[in-house]
Parts: structure tokens; C-alpha cells; sequence
């Protein structure tokens, strides 16, 4: 027998809820928390309906794109979604593992040992790293950028083009140098 969720889902997806509703109640969200926490408004708690009105229609003109111009993105944004999922959970298991390893305070430990100064950029980098990949694997990059772009050149040009942007961002990591910060030297006084 099979499960009930599937006939869910699927009817779901035959009413437009994963190429329509559901993104745009997600981007409505996304610009709802934006703008209260920017305050580019005001005060949010006096703006409430301000917010919530540039939310609902920044969000709707976002998602009236895919529906004009009739590009179908559910199956990429579904891809997205999953591939994201998969690599929070394996940080996730890659913490749970260091942490039977280390002290028990490992957030503190994280804080102070790898979160500060330029180690932090670097885990930035590798966020935004695997970021890029679950963009280009889940079929969002087309969207993004639009067919246009990348239609006259080829799957060998497109590769070459990723290598080098690759090989280039390390070297901009070694060659980076912070600036040293000259303290002058106190004058004696007689």
C-alpha cells in the first residue's frame, strides 16, 4: 500500500503549490525578517504593515519572473533545497563527531579557537564554496544568469572557465597578507 504522502504531493504539485505558493510564501518571509531586522522603515514594531506589505509584493514581483516568462523552476528548487539539506547535516554529523573528541564546551572552543581573526574568512569561503556548488548542481545557476548566457559556449569552455575561478580563489587566500597596524612610539618628555 502505498504511503499517503505521496498522493499529497502530488496533487500539491499539479495546483502550482511547489512552482508558486510555497517560494513565495518562503521569499515573503525571507523579506519580512530582512526588512525588520534592517529597520529600513523605522521601528518594526510601528511598521508592522509597511513591512509586511513591501514583503508580500517585492516577493511577488520575485516569483511573477518564473510564471512570465515560463521558466518551470520547481525541480531545481527542489534539487536546491535537498543538496542544502545534505550538507547541513553532514556539518551537523562533523560537529556531533569533533565534539565526542573535544571539550564539552564546544561552541566556546569554536569561538575562540577557529572563529576569530582570519580563520573565519575562511570558513566563510568554504560556506560560500559549497554554496556555489549546490547552486550550479541543482540546475539554479540557469536560472540565475538565464539560458542566454551560457548558450554559445560549450560544456569544455564552461568547465575550464570553473577550473580557473577555482585554482584562482586559493591564490588570492595565500597571497592576501593582513595589514600591519603601526603603533607609533610614545615621545619622552623631559
Amino acid at each position: 500500500m502505498p504511503d499517503v504522502f505521496t498522493p499529497v504531493i502530488q496533487k500539491l504539485g499539479e495546483i502550482g503549490a511547489f512552482k508558486f505558493l510555497f517560494p513565495y510564501l518562503l521569499t515573503s518571509a525571507i523579506f519580512y525578517g530582512l526588512l525588520r531586522k534592517s529597520r529600513v522603515f523605522g521601528e518594526p514594531e510601528r511598521n508592522v504593515a509597511v513591512n509586511a506589505v513591501v514583503a508580500l509584493v517585492a516577493s511577488l514581483m520575485v516569483w511573477a519572473y518564473p510564471v512570465l516568462a515560463g521558466v518551470d523552476i520547481q525541480t531545481q528548487l527542489s534539487t536546491f533545497f535537498t543538496q542544502g539539506l545534505v550538507v547541513t547535516l553532514v556539518f551537523m554529523l562533523a560537529l556531533m563527531i569533533v565534539g565526542m573528541f573535544l571539550p564539552p564546551n564546544l561552541s566556546e572552543y569554536l569561538a575562540n579557537n577557529v572563529f576569530k581573526g582570519n580563520k573565519a574568512w575562511s570558513v566563510v569561503a568554504i560556506g560560500i564554496f559549497f554554496a556555489f556548488i549546490i547552486l550550479g548542481t541543482s540546475g539554479l545557476w540557469n536560472v540565475l544568469c538565464g539560458p542566454q548566457v551560457w548558450e554559445g559556449v560549450a560544456q569544455d569552455m564552461r568547465l575550464t572557465i570553473a577550473v580557473i575561478v577555482l585554482l584562482i580563489i586559493p591564490i588570492i587566500f595565500i597571497v592576501y597578507e593582513k595589514p600591519e597596524v603601526s603603533v607609533p612610539k610614545e615621545e619622552k618628555k623631559e
